[in-house]
């Protein structure tokens, strides 16, 4: 990789950055949003505004460096480390102590991401049309919202509203949840049951936090901690149903408390088929997945009715030449 350019072209492109997407999401009423994504390829950072409303109404900053396999003497690289930081919160104007840095390492066969370090968590509350959440830009590489899903969860929520309108049921399925994002959306748009399903015990308990953020009633919107390869077929075996579902797996998982391990893409159509068996008459299924890779199994699709939708569940914020940050379908029973 060629040496870095100097960081005043960076810190040119951030201002430009911060005055266009300040003000596009002032229009639009969004406090969470991406800044910058490598715009510059010698400034391989994305950067996310996070505002604050708890514990003080204060923007925050989620920095990650991008891993290019450049290399650099480690003085050079921490000068210039540093002044790259330096330029993104003068361009934004956020104070240093709110610009949280990582270090995004490229991922090769069976690595996974955990834990970060071992300091508390200096967890804030932030809003999404109306919804609130908890998130935490140090302790995890990925903050507990995944902004690049706002137009996904709107839509989630808009289908609830219009089955709750025409009095049609709402049965929601969350799975591989995280930290229940796309359930808090459906119901506080209406939903009068879920199941909201992750393997962590660190999530379920993250998704409680947010349950109660937003006042969702427990005994109606379960939290279900369970290995969702080995509860897929127990529930259909059950008999049940659900009107919308939800399905947003990870690319690879070999948690030593699952039956076996994940990989996306020799599992999807076992996974995509039984969820869509478990929709009831009308259901909705939306699949989702980050895999840049990935590649949907063809007579799956033909079979289940699978319709891209990656041009409306991506925002504007997150789109950039390239590849996008996920892909998305809708299938309907």
């Amino acid at each position: 990789m060629p040496a870095p350019p100097e960081v005043s072209a960076f810190a040119n492109r951030l201002r430009k950055n911060v005055a266009h997407w300040r003000k596009w999401a002032r229009r639009r009423g969004i406090s969470c949003f991406r800044l910058y994504d490598r715009d510059i390829p010698q400034f391989p950072f994305a950067v996310d505004w996070y505002q604050a409303v708890l514990p003080r109404e204060e923007p925050q900053l989620h920095v990650q460096e991008i891993d290019t396999g450049w290399k650099a003497e480690p003085e050079a690289r921490a000068a210039w480390l540093a002044a790259a930081c330096a330029a993104i919160s003068a361009a934004c104007g956020v104070p240093a102590a709110q610009l949280h840095l990582k270090r995004r390492e490229r991922q090769r066969g069976a690595a996974q991401y955990g834990r970060l370090g071992k300091a508390p968590p200096q967890a804030f509350v932030v809003e999404e049309a109306g919804c609130r959440f908890e998130v935490d830009l140090d302790s995890y590489l990925d903050t507990g919202l995944f902004l690049d899903h706002r137009p996904l969860r709107a839509r989630v929520a808009e289908s609830i509203a219009l089955r709750v309108a025409s009095g049609a049921r709402t049965r929601l399925l969350n799975l591989f949840a995280y930290t229940g994002s796309f359930t808090i959306f459906a119901a506080r748009a209406g939903a009068t049951g879920s199941t909201t399903l992750d393997l962590s015990n660190t999530y379920q308990a993250w998704a409680a936090r947010n349950f109660a953020l937003n006042g969702i009633e427990p005994r109606r919107h379960r939290l279900v901690r369970a290995d969702a390869l080995a509860w897929l077929p127990q529930a259909l075996a059950a008999g049940e149903r659900y009107d919308l579902i939800v399905l947003d797996p990870p690319s690879f998982s070999n948690s030593k408390k699952m039956q076996g391990v994940l990989d996306l893409q020799r599992d999807h159509a076992r996974l995509v088929g039984q969820c869509h068996a478990l929709l009831a008459e009308a259901g909705e299924l939306w699949f989702s997945t980050n895999l840049r890779s990935f590649a949907l199994d063809a007579a799956l699709a033909r079979r289940l009715g699978l319709r891209e939708i990656t041009s409306q569940s991506v925002p504007e914020d997150f789109r950039r030449p390239g590849k996008p940050p996920h892909r998305a379908w809708l299938a309907r029973k």
